[in-house]
């Protein structure tokens, strides 16, 4: 959200005035461009799947040809009649059907009913849907059935937003953020939300396109430890040991999940266009802002090993090469003994610093010539691969410590062996260790949490290893060597890497960065205890949060909002009214019982914020919207001004697993994946990522800064640990003398 401050504080020159009958030209013509963008990607989905959908129901054939000859006599003109009713009737028919379950799929009251207390209407929903939903439903074929994300009513957001700061602020505060709510209300707030209507009508989606834009793109600071996040390894498992082998088996999974055209099977539809934009895709860098730009295909991936680049073809005549060739072409990489060629080395850099600087340098130096020919196989690149020359992973005589070096590894690495701007960064490590980094405007981590969790099974357990730890399947020695990318680096540029290398590396040396994974209990035991597993944590949170710092803040939960069309994130604000009355209690040491009923009050509590952000009721996208509406209309606004310049002292996310069975956990309970994590937000606040594995773990990544003198990832990491336990405890008094009888599963 730090990044979201910046990116909406755009200028404009055109600043119309007058009453709200006036029309803002610069508005309106955001709101068309909006929609234009919306309506071409219509058009670009019902052309592949009406193509599709005439393909499976009906088969055209030379005969359908011929009866155009024949409609010259009576008996043709007939025969074409009823050739093209009914092909008007079953396009009608489709369209019905997609009608009838884009108005099933808006109907959202179940997620509001108790576990087990399903009601009829809830129950004859569910039946329909699974009748007008396909039982192998195509990557994108609920686009169009989707819903509209709706735009809550400004009375109904500023209530949710004052309820939501009034535990966090004084009498005198509260009372003046009520005051400008008010006046936001009677005055500017109306003409706003009359322009943001108008978008959702014309546009799929009234948030996401301004999200991507202002959030994402047009910040100028770096992407790196800022925007992008990791994806760690198995924690105790490292399927092989040789490198090579495991960026084969690696890139063929990717590569796999790449030429999936089937998604998992749900009782409910989600949005699947963040999807679009997972493979051969960069973001280029832009003097005022950056352009995601992707490439419908790709057949080969970048590589980075030791200052040199190259590009790696995985297909070769239509075919993808095996593991064990990929394997080979690694190897031939490894073993390539040539040094980097001036200025090479460190070129990534450029991408790792601010984006003004690198879309200058871009544009000077590397827009023809051999520059842009081998920057050109970066960015086309399905993604890109580093073979990092260190060793990773929770080992050695302190694997806590590891553990936590190989978090920031993955985070920001040298600050120069990474290509940041790339959509997927994969790294393979020395002793076989792999992990991810990726960048956050195409796509949200729940995204690539699904493509790397496919990736992690399908090496492990579908593509699998030799004995001697190589991957399977035959070798072409033919095959022709990787391509060694060439460039011409003056000094000039060199000087700007290295300029770009400072500002990176005092963002990569300021973050403090702990990883532990959880294990006195998890999802299962907080179950038993009838709590939702998610409130549980975020609950836990608060506690260790005030007991840190000793107040509240302002809490960012990341939300999906997949039930609509092009629907991304919206905020939950788990820092609430029953949240602090709960801390304060249990810390004032009140009754147990009193303590408990307030516990489950704040979780129930939780568990609705989260319902109504999935449900397009949230609070932060919508005054988001408006605050760019005002910025387009020239107009200023002293309570949307003072709303979004609010810091999130407290920003935590939950990485979602187990989104495909594609092994049983219960059965491989060593396969346990450690999740992700993200920098800090707040320059004095904590980010906090969550993994719940499986029933007994949880996995968190805290990230702060060191330049902070009252934030510190490894004591914020005992406070969870300390709150967890105090929680469950209170819960369950039994569960103190349990754990005590069993001192060894502490982490």
């Amino acid at each position: 959200m730090a990044e979201a401050h910046q990116a909406v504080a755009f200028q404009f020159t055109i600043t119309p005035e007058g009453i709200d009958l006036h029309l803002s030209y610069q508005a309106l013509n955001q709101i068309y461009l909006s929609g234009l963008r919306s309506w071409k990607k219509r058009i670009s989905r019902i052309k592949v799947s009406d193509s599709n959908e005439c393909e499976k129901n009906y088969k055209f054939s030379p005969l359908c040809f011929s009866l155009v000859s024949l409609s010259l006599s009576a008996q043709g003109q007939t025969v074409l009649s009823v050739l093209l009713f009914s092909t008007l009737l079953w396009l009608s028919l489709i369209l019905a059907l997609r009608f009838c379950l884009k108005l099933l799929l808006s109907y959202h009251r179940w997620m509001f009913e108790l576990h087990g207390r399903i009601s009829t209407k809830t129950k004859v929903w569910a039946t329909l849907v699974r009748l007008l939903s396909s039982r192998k439903p195509l990557l994108y074929s609920y686009q169009t059935s989707l819903p509209h994300l709706p735009v809550p009513s400004i009375k109904d957001t500023l209530e949710r937003y004052l309820e939501s700061v009034k535990p966090l602020l004084d009498v005198a505060g509260f009372q003046r953020m009520t005051r400008l709510a008010a006046e936001f209300e009677k005055s500017l707030g109306n003409r706003l939300q009359k322009y943001l209507k108008l978008k959702a009508l014309w546009a799929t989606n009234y948030v996401s396109d301004w999200w991507e834009e202002y959030v994402y793109l047009r910040s100028r600071s770096p992407i790196m430890v800022n925007s992008n996040y990791y994806g760690m390894d198995f924690l105790y498992v490292t399927p092989t040991a040789t490198q090579a082998a495991r960026a084969g088996n690696t890139i063929t999974a990717l590569f796999l999940y790449r030429r999936k055209s089937r998604i998992p099977g749900t009782v409910i539809p989600l949005c699947a266009a963040q999807c679009e934009r997972m493979f051969n895709t960069t973001r280029m860098p832009g003097e005022e802002t950056d352009v995601l730009q992707h490439w419908q295909d790709s057949e080969f991936v970048a590589v980075y090993h030791r200052g040199r680049y190259f590009r790696l073809w995985v297909y070769r005549a239509g075919r993808l090469l095996s593991p064990r060739e990929i394997q080979y072409q690694i190897q031939r990489i490894l073993d390539d003994p040539s040094p980097p060629s001036p200025g090479e080395d460190k070129l990534g850099a450029l991408t790792a610093g601010n984006r003004t600087p690198w879309a200058q340098v871009r544009k000077q130096f590397f827009s023809s010539g051999v520059n842009k020919r081998s920057l050109d196989c970066i960015e086309k690149a399905a993604f890109f691969v580093t073979l990092d020359d260190q060793e990773e992973g929770m080992m050695g005589e302190n694997p806590s410590v590891n553990l936590d070096r190989y978090a920031k590894s993955l985070l920001h690495g040298k600050c120069y062996d990474r290509w940041f701007d790339k959509s997927l960064s994969v790294v393979v490590y020395k002793n076989g260790k792999n992990g991810l980094n990726a960048e956050h405007s195409w796509a949200d981590a729940p995204i690539v949490a699904h493509l790397w969790e496919f990736t992690l099974a399908t090496d492990a357990f579908h593509l699998g290893y030799t004995a001697d730890g190589n991957c399977r399947g035959e070798i072409e020695h033919s095959l022709p060597p990787p391509q060694r990318l060439s460039w011409d680096i003056p000094l000039q540029v060199q000087t700007h890497v290295s300029e770009s290398l400072a500002v990176a590396q005092a963002l990569a040396d300021d973050v403090d960065c702990h990883v532990f994974p959880f294990r006195e209990f998890g999802k299962g035991r907080i179950k038993k205890m009838k709590m939702s597993p998610d409130s549980f944590v975020q609950l836990a949170l608060q506690l260790a949060y005030y007991r840190d710092r000793g107040t509240f803040c302002l809490t960012y939960e990341a939300s999906m909002t997949r039930l609509f069309r092009e629907g991304r994130t919206e905020t939950v604000r788990s820092s609430s009214n029953e949240s602090c009355a709960f801390v304060l209690a249990l810390e004032a040491g009140e009754d147990r019982e009193h303590c408990r009923k307030l516990f489950r009050k704040a979780s129930e509590k939780h568990q609705n914020l989260y319902r109504l952000a999935m449900t397009g009721s949230g609070i932060d996208r919508h005054l988001f919207c408006l605050y760019v509406v005002s910025k387009y209309l020239g107009v200023e606004s002293p309570f949307l001004k003072e709303v979004l310049s609010e810091p999130w002292r407290l920003s935590t996310s939950q990485t979602p697993v187990q989104q495909m069975e594609l092994f049983d956990l219960v059965n491989h309970p060593e396969f346990i994946s450690l999740g992700g994590g993200f920098g800090p937000v707040a320059d004095d606040g904590y980010g906090v990522s969550y993994i719940i594995m499986g029933e007994e773990m949880i996995n968190f990544h805290v990230s702060c800064k060191h330049s902070c003198t009252e934030t510190d990832s490894h004591k914020f990491g005992s406070q969870i640990s300390q709150a967890m336990m105090d929680l469950m405890t209170l819960l369950n008094p039994d569960f103190k003398e349990a754990t005590k009888a069993n001192p060894d599963k502490r982490s």
